[in-house]
């Protein structure tokens, strides 16, 4: 027992000395970095030089045939390959179906349609899904590198070209909120893969009735560079709202969501929206007539207790029936709010408890139950919204907090255009108007935060004959990536 307490001592004796002269080396070489609360200088930045999205729809047929619309804020050297999704499992992208070389333009493209997919998958795992699952016809991912993924933006378009739904990154972790069966015949799910391995996703589904118990869609196997849909309308037969939380166990995953009347129509692609917060902002509601529809989705067991802050070019108010709102954990809830209605605005939600919305307002596609705009964070750097044709186009532009500068451009191609600064007063709500009606070609809208500005929020609305067909809230366009800062200390790796 003596000799082994003496080793014991030996060994702490020894890790002691050896930790002294690490401590003297770096004292020797970096004084500074060891001394308590002292930073090594700020971290740099890196360029972002890799982007993919993914689209549903583009290589379809019927009412959700189309292309896509590209636009990049930088210019140099690049491109963007389009490929399509297979419907069996590649450990290498699809087709490849356009290369986009032309950096700093906008450009819309069409998309021929996809051969009709086999009945089953190949070298995919099965899934544990009780839903009706299946291959779906269409799809494409767009891989872009060097100035081409510099403040990429990426859109589908319909058979008229005009942009139905914005296209997102691959990720694990997305959140839809919407009207439920009641009103549409069809909801569909689209997972798309654009990763070289198998994903697994769950979804996690809430109505008006609550979560639906017992029925979590789990062990959904989605194939490497593959798309799969999902009807779920029967599984939330008659619910008037609906939420949809997917995420992944295995991978990362593409997830949208359409509702459609009927396959004769193209209906609505719902917005993503932000992950669950206690405060969330909807930006981009137009001066148009006609009630406003809430849709909140409380995905925790606590009641929630939720403030409604409208942002408008008058200032910042509490609308009408928009306090005091109070609802039950896990459920899913709409709240009309008819004095919204006529006024530009952005809507701040506010509760105790962690929560996410949409919000539609009348309008949209052919058999779209409206046209919706989504929880978004402020734009970083800059945000751009590429596909703009067929109608009158206008940025509502919030600041809720403090005042905001703002630049807001248009990318056509034939470059960027120089532009206008808009400033927006603390806790007011500015529109711009970009073009007219029917302006051709297709362009894009860059908006742009100007050094000391405050948090902007942004929404692109488009108009047709009158009538408002979508509202694309405007989300962060990169063109570089900050590196997390680096401390030459020892004293970082202690809690």
């Amino acid at each position: 027992m003596r000799h082994l307490l003496a080793n014991r001592y030996v060994l702490a004796v020894l890790l002691i000395l050896a930790v002294a002269a690490e401590l003297a080396v770096a004292w020797t070489s970096h004084p500074v970095a060891l001394a308590a609360g002292v930073k090594s200088p700020q971290a740099t930045r890196a360029a972002v030089s890799s982007v993919v999205r993914a689209c549903p729809a583009p290589g379809s047929t019927g009412a959700t045939a189309g292309g896509i619309a590209v636009a990049t804020a930088s210019s140099g050297t690049g491109q963007a390959r389009l490929r399509r999704l297979s419907t069996t499992s590649s450990p290498v992208p699809g087709a490849g179906v356009r290369v986009i070389t032309t950096a700093g333009r906008a450009v819309q493209a069409a998309v021929p349609a996809a051969p009709v997919p086999a009945h089953g998958f190949s070298g995919t795992a099965a899934t544990a899904s009780q839903v009706a699952t299946g291959p779906a016809r269409g799809g494409v991912m767009v891989q872009a590198t060097g100035a081409m993924a510099r403040g990429l933006e990426v859109e589908q378009t319909g058979p008229d070209g005009v942009a139905t739904a914005q296209c997102s990154g691959p990720g694990t972790d997305f959140w839809f909120v919407g009207p439920g069966q009641h009103a549409v015949a069809g909801i569909e799910l689209y997972l798309m893969n654009t990763d070289s391995q198998p994903a697994t996703a769950e979804v996690d589904v809430y109505t008006d009735s609550g979560p639906l118990l017992g029925s979590t869609d789990t062990g959904i196997a989605v194939p490497a560079h593959g798309l799969i849909v999902q009807s779920l309308a029967k599984l939330v037969r008659n619910s008037r709202v609906l939420a949809l939380h997917v995420s992944t166990s295995v991978g990362r995953l593409v997830a949208a969501v359409q509702e459609t009347p009927s396959a004769a129509k193209p209906g609505a692609w719902l917005p993503p929206t932000q992950a669950p917060a206690t405060s969330v902002v909807l930006p981009g509601l137009p001066g148009s007539a006609g009630t406003r529809q809430l849709y909140v989705v409380v995905p925790g067991a606590a009641n929630a207790q939720v403030k409604l802050t409208a942002v408008t070019p008058k200032g910042s108010y509490q609308p009408t029936g928009g306090t005091g709102i109070d609802l039950p954990g896990g459920s899913a809830v709409s709240v009309a709010l008819p004095s919204l209605g006529g006024q530009p605005a952005a809507v701040r939600l506010t509760s105790n408890v962690p929560v996410t919305a949409t919000m539609s307002v009348p309008g949209g596609a052919a058999g779209a139950p409206g046209a919706f705009s989504a929880a978004t964070a402020p734009v970083q750097e800059q945000g751009v919204i590429s596909g703009n044709s067929g109608g009158a186009v206008s940025v509502v532009l919030s600041a809720p907090k403090a005042a905001a500068q703002v630049r807001v451009a248009t990318l056509a191609g034939s470059g960027t255009s120089a532009g206008h600064v808009v400033q927006v007063a603390a806790g007011h709500t500015v529109v711009v108007r970009v073009s007219g009606s029917s302006r051709k070609p297709a362009f894009a809208v860059v908006v742009t935060p100007l050094p000391g500005s405050g948090p902007v929020y942004a929404g692109r609305v488009l108009t047709i004959d009158g009538a408002v067909r979508s509202i694309f809230p405007v989300a962060s366009s990169l063109t570089w990536v900050p590196l997390p800062r680096v401390d030459n200390s020892l004293l970082t790796v202690l809690p």
